[in-house]
């Protein structure tokens, strides 16, 4: 059994943000259900099962509202009395939403699974004319004067808009994401132009409330055409954070995660998993050095694979090892990152969902579940310090190491998917009173579906002697000192 070296420098460095667990919440019309699934129509409620799974199990720490539906979307369609709530076209996604979800009902969701809401605002349509006006005497562009006067409705005591429809205590958003993926299209805004409407909108929100924290915008264009835009965002005196996606795929030649190819080799399949972390390395990299100090939100980030349902290879275990592996590059940048995310959330049909939810979610007997990203992103964030440490691996384990009081916390990956290795957990002078491992380790190529649920929980034992992990094993250590 080959032997590695974990050497912990156990003095503390920066606080890790807890809201590098974000989820993502974004009505995605006919290509999943999404929110709708979780929405109880019949009752204008949650669906209480879904409450007490993300709750309880998914255990998010942000919930993010917004995405691509963002920049048609038009607040005020979705609050007060469901009776006069404006249904709309989903241009980005297909379909028509009831927007029976509005504004209260995502916070209301927030509160009821403790997560704080970030809510992205409809930043002039991010310069896309076609969602902008998709057809004449149709305006789906967002202003400024619309983003603020949103602001003073969550946040504003004596809004009197807010009060008409029953809810005398404002919601005190403190995050706001202004613009989505808007150096993603060539037809929409420029770098220049990004910039100086962001400003616009930012300062027209602060004006109503100067306590909120912004996001801007500023990830490069596709192919690198444009790579000023964070830049340019951290120029941006109003704005806190620059928010940036990554998605990615296996970053080698020949990838074999298209359609079901990842099932001829899972040997050539592992290869390739365990090297999809390195573009979120660079990517990050690259925003580091662009950010002129500002702080970083990867409010969006998950695989890119083609196949059924963007690849079933995610529900995959392998999948979920690659997902940890992601997740630790996450915390090794967490003296700038303040925001992450690896999962869209929930929904009954894309696997790069955290949750799958069998529908219909209210009646039927089938269980949803917590997919591959979901399970690690759990595990991690249950078990995780308030301080990064420094941690030096020797071999073929993945970690990172945080702590708080005197409990050290490591997130492990054994990057062997055949062996099991011995760890030595070198904490230097500091004596180790006990040791707990929380971790799931299965076969690679298992898969996860509503047949066997609970195929990928977590395990919990009290270490004796020397730790072990598994083979394919991603686990939580909490290490107790004298």
């Amino acid at each position: 059994m080959q032997k590695i070296n974990l050497k912990i420098n156990v003095k503390e460095k920066h606080s890790i943000s807890p809201y590098i667990y974000m989820q993502f919440m974004e009505p995605l019309g006919t290509c999943d259900t999404s929110v709708d699934a979780a929405w109880d129509y019949a009752n204008e409620r949650w669906i209480p099962k879904v409450i007490d799974l993300v709750r309880d199990d998914l255990a998010p720490t942000m919930i993010r509202f917004g995405g691509c539906f963002a920049s048609y979307y038009h607040w005020k369609e979705a609050v007060g009395p469901m009776e006069k709530r404006i249904p709309m076209v989903n241009y980005c996604w297909d379909g028509l939403y009831s927007n029976h979800v509005g504004t209260h009902e995502v916070v209301d969701f927030c509160r009821q699974v403790n997560a704080e809401p970030l809510i992205v605002v409809n930043m002039e349509s991010d310069g896309r004319e076609r969602w902008a006006h998709p057809k004449p005497g149709i305006d789906r562009c967002g202003t400024a004067e619309e983003a603020a006067e949103w602001v003073d409705y969550c946040n504003n005591p004596d809004n009197k808009l807010r009060k008409s429809h029953g809810y005398e205590d404002p919601y005190n958003v403190k995050f706001w994401q202004i613009g989505n993926e808007t150096s993603y299209d060539a037809s929409g805004f420029s770098s220049d132009q990004c910039a100086k409407v962001t400003e616009k909108f930012a300062k027209a929100m602060r004006k109503v409330d100067p306590s909120i924290r912004l996001l801007g915008w500023g990830d490069e264009s596709y192919k690198g055409a444009d790579d000023t835009w964070c830049a340019k965002m951290g120029q941006i005196d109003e704005i806190d954070t620059i928010a940036f996606h990554h998605h990615f795929g296996s970053g080698l030649d020949y990838s074999p995660l298209y359609a079901d190819n990842y099932r001829i080799s899972p040997k050539n399949t592992w290869r390739h998993l365990m090297n999809a972390h390195r573009s979120m390395e660079d990517h990050i990299a690259k925003m580091r050095e662009d950010a002129n100090g500002k702080r970083l939100a990867m409010t969006e980030g998950h695989f890119v694979v083609p196949g059924q349902s963007r690849n079933t290879v995610l529900s995959t275990w392998a999948a979920g090892v690659s997902y940890a592996r992601c997740l630790n590059v996450i915390e090794r940048n967490s003296d700038i990152l303040d925001i992450a995310t690896m999962a869209d959330f929930m929904g009954n049909v894309w696997q790069v969902n955290a949750i799958m939810l069998s529908t219909p979610v209210s009646i039927t007997s089938k269980p949803s579940y917590l997919q591959p990203v979901g399970r690690v992103m759990s595990l991690f964030r249950k078990h995780v310090g308030e301080k990064a440490l420094d941690l030096t691996s020797t071999g073929i384990v993945d970690a990172t190491a945080s702590r708080t009081g005197k409990t050290v916390y490591v997130h492990a990956v054994n990057t062997d998917m055949n062996n099991e290795v011995e760890l030595n957990l070198d904490l230097g002078k500091e004596k180790i009173k006990k040791i707990t491992m929380h971790y799931v380790a299965k076969d690679p190529m298992t898969h996860i579906t509503y047949l066997n649920p609970n195929v990928f929980n977590v395990k919990s034992v009290e270490v004796e002697g020397t730790p072990v992990l598994p083979a394919a094993a991603v686990a939580a250590f909490e290490i107790e000192m004298e």
